[in-house]
């Protein structure tokens, strides 16, 4: 059997043009034949392509060869051949250079037609498949993903994938308003004014390390998700998550890169919002200033993460503490390890309840009885320091330290823990598990954004604003029903 395609142009006066695009010959019915296989596709792909841009191409030169004011004929003037990049392989174009008519004055006195219909070389459905996959995947892996399920470049490869992602991420860079110290908008009575708002925003940063590729050691990601409890008159609607991440020693606009997706979470200037972090100065400046209606809490989890290290020591201590020389199985001279690890549980159970000031005291107690505790001197000193670090932590951020007990009783966050699968999702997958990769500070700034992007489902969103046919979104009720 032979199977012959072929494809049909109809111009706007009805004339046809077929074109033929390819032959298939099959022999019986094998499974392995059945239908196209993925070569045959790919190649139908490529000439179908081919057909298609070079009629669009042909009949929109046509339109342009009059000029629009007078309609005489423009005069050629030379030409050059332009490759655009597409989904379905390169296409090589015949682009005209046209006089301009002299019926009108002109700066220039020949233009390129096509080049004014076509500024970029790469089509936005490459250009969006190249981003979403490197974003998620390796560079060469999504590279090889393309050349085995599309008939693209054979030329195309991870070099030229990162760079496109640099170009989208560096033009929502662009996109981005400029970084002011306060982002608080409007005044007090303006918010007054305001209709009731959406649920809550909870806010939690993180942060992460990935290996440097110029120098020695790793650099510090911050991520963090914001998270809207609910909206109203939108009962049954999941929540709505999103997430962000930046280079702190390479972004310019960490602020407003934060209070823009607030925004896009519907933020109002009336609007509770609750942040949570460990404490660095770095991030807390971030926070601030965005939101009139703002908490800034401490992090649960790194004031106990920090108290379970001291209690192992403690326990390791006890271990180590010597009985005295008259058997009784007593220490020699001081308290255990024991009691130590039993000061360290009230220290914590002050803490859980907000008691900052009882708990200072309970540290600076602590330190006088390690003092005095027999055992191991390397231990000892190690949990006199873990203390002291500990004791600094706590002072800086005594303002920052609520009742934990009961926020947890009324159902309110106490803990970055929902972050935590946020550092691992948009950093770790990408960038440090199993990833033999070193970066650069702009290479994992730049990728973050491209990445976060993928993740908050934003991306097509974001190529429909840059190319207003690329994907129409489809009605309403199709959209439900999907």
């Amino acid at each position: 059997m032979k199977l012959r395609l072929q494809l049909v142009a109809v111009s706007d006066t009805g004339q046809e043009q077929v074109q033929e695009v390819a032959q298939l010959e099959r022999e019986g019915v094998a499974i392995e034949t059945l239908g196209l296989t993925l070569a045959e596709g790919k190649l139908i792909l490529k000439k179908v392509q081919e057909c298609m841009v070079q009629e669009q191409v042909n009949d929109a030169m046509l339109r342009l060869r009059c000029c629009p004011d007078c309609g005489k004929v423009r005069h050629g003037r030379g030409h050059h051949d332009v490759t655009v990049r597409t989904v379905f392989g390169n296409v090589e174009l015949h682009s005209p250079r046209l006089g301009h008519c002299p019926c009108q004055p002109h700066a220039e006195k020949t233009f390129s037609p096509l080049q004014t219909l076509l500024p970029a070389h790469v089509s936005p459905e490459l250009l969006y498949l190249e981003v979403k996959w490197s974003s998620l995947l390796p560079y060469a892996v999504s590279c090889d993903l393309l050349h085995d399920v599309l008939p693209v470049d054979e030329k195309l490869n991870a070099v030229t994938i990162r760079n496109h992602l640099f170009q989208v991420a560096e033009r929502m860079e662009r996109e981005l308003g400029e970084e002011r110290p306060c982002l608080i908008e409007g005044c007090e009575q303006d918010w007054e004014q305001l209709p009731i708002p959406d649920g809550p925003l909870t806010v939690g940063l993180d942060g992460g390390f990935v290996r440097a590729r110029h120098k020695r050691g790793c650099f510090e990601v911050i991520v963090g998700k914001s998270v809207l409890e609910f909206k109203r008159n939108a009962e049954g609607e999941e929540k709505s998550k999103k997430c962000f991440g930046f280079v702190q020693t390479f972004d310019e606009k960490p602020r407003r890169r934060l209070f823009e997706l607030l925004k896009s979470q519907g933020l109002a200037m009336n609007q509770q919002v609750t942040f949570l972090s460990d404490g660095g100065d770095d991030v807390r400046q971030v926070q601030q200033y965005l939101s009139p209606e703002a908490e800034y809490w401490l992090d649960w989890f790194h004031i106990t993460m920090r108290i379970t290290v001291m209690k192992q020591m403690a326990r390791g201590l006890a271990k180590e503490t010597k009985p005295s020389p008259d058997g009784d199985g007593q220490p020699a001279a001081g308290p255990a390890g024991k009691s130590i690890e039993k000061e360290l549980q009230s220290l914590k159970w002050n803490l859980w309840h907000g008691n900052v000031e009882r708990a200072l005291a309970r540290i600076e107690d602590l330190q006088w009885d390690l003092e005095l505790t027999v055992g191991d001197a390397e231990t000892r000193t190690k949990l006199l320091k873990q203390l002291g670090e500990f004791n600094g932590y706590i002072q800086n951020n005594r303002e920052f330290i609520p009742n934990y007990g009961e926020r947890y009783r009324n159902g309110e966050r106490i803990s970055t823990g929902f972050v935590e699968s946020t550092v691992n999702q948009v950093v770790s997958k990408r960038m440090v598990k199993k990833q033999q990769m070193a970066w650069t500070e702009r290479g994992a700034h730049l990728l973050l954004q491209t990445r976060t992007r993928v993740l908050n489902g934003e991306l097509e969103e974001t190529f429909r604003r840059w190319y207003p046919q690329f994907r129409p979104e489809p009605p309403l009720g199709l959209k439900a029903a999907a």
